[in-house]
């Protein structure tokens, strides 16, 4: 049995993922944004060992989600699911940035930074990271005109080059990027094409598989089949200049491991 820790889970993929792995025998822990948001989580996954709560908008309650989660741990694997759509207007958090990158990225980059090592980590990307940006000149998009959609791919493509960069400097931890598909949840919407059902099998399988095509690290995954991935997500610059940035932006280095 695993213990796991799925970020986001109070609804959508993220709970369907934890559905997943609890009717497979495993412990796991759920992320909720609220309070009222957390009861409903556990009215839907009663089955699940506790709900912690925060707001992954602000970095303050992010680190205060890594504490109670640390008492719960440590976990066998982390699945960074939370996350938010494209915003029709530029939304600032109560920290002064941009709410798609600090939810998509900087939330996860910090509860990495934060958490007690997990042996597995899987970072939810998208399909749309193909048409992300690496540029780190303007991650709160202060200078460009806004596009909402750009903006989010551009998480996506970061999300992917967290995972690489874990992969990278973690060997001893399994660390890989999920596209869940375009599915039908609150983000995806009702038209949306992909298989509903398959959009949380993946990232549950690299949560606790012991099968070879899981035990792999600083890999790009759709349906449990390894995909092509931007080629900025591997180059080694990039991921250096993001855990730069998150480190200026949070104030909490990602910790070395020997």
């Amino acid at each position: 049995m695993s213990k796991v820790l799925v970020t986001g889970s109070s609804d959508g993929l993220g709970l369907m993922a934890a559905k997943r792995l609890l009717a497979a025998g495993h412990e796991v822990v759920l992320h909720a944004r609220n309070q009222s948001r957390a009861r409903d989580a556990k009215s839907e996954a009663p089955k699940a060992h506790d709900v912690v709560v925060g707001d992954l908008a602000s970095i303050a309650e992010t680190r205060e989600l890594a504490d109670l989660a640390n008492r719960l741990g440590p976990f066998d694997a982390v699945i960074h699911n939370a996350g938010v759509g494209d915003h029709e207007r530029r939304i600032e958090t109560v920290d002064g940035l941009e709410h798609i990158f600090a939810i998509n990225v900087l939330a996860p980059y910090l509860l990495t930074a934060l958490l007690e090592l997990p042996q597995r980590l899987i970072y939810l990307s998208s399909g749309t990271h193909r048409g992300g940006s690496p540029d780190l000149t303007d991650l709160q998009w202060k200078r460009r005109r806004w596009s909402g959609w750009q903006a989010y791919s551009d998480s996506k493509l970061f999300d992917a080059v967290l995972a690489l960069a874990m992969a990278r400097r973690r060997p001893a931890v399994l660390s890989n990027a999920v596209d869940p598909g375009w599915v039908a949840t609150k983000m995806g919407g009702r038209g949306a094409p992909d298989d509903l059902d398959r959009g949380s099998e993946t990232q549950a399988w690299l949560a606790v598989s012991q099968d070879p095509g899981a035990m792999v690290s600083g890999a790009y995954f759709y349906h449990k089949k390894r995909q092509d991935i931007h080629p900025a997500a591997r180059d080694v610059s990039v991921q250096e200049g993001l855990l730069a940035a998150c480190e200026e932006l949070t104030g909490t280095p990602m910790p070395t491991v020997a």
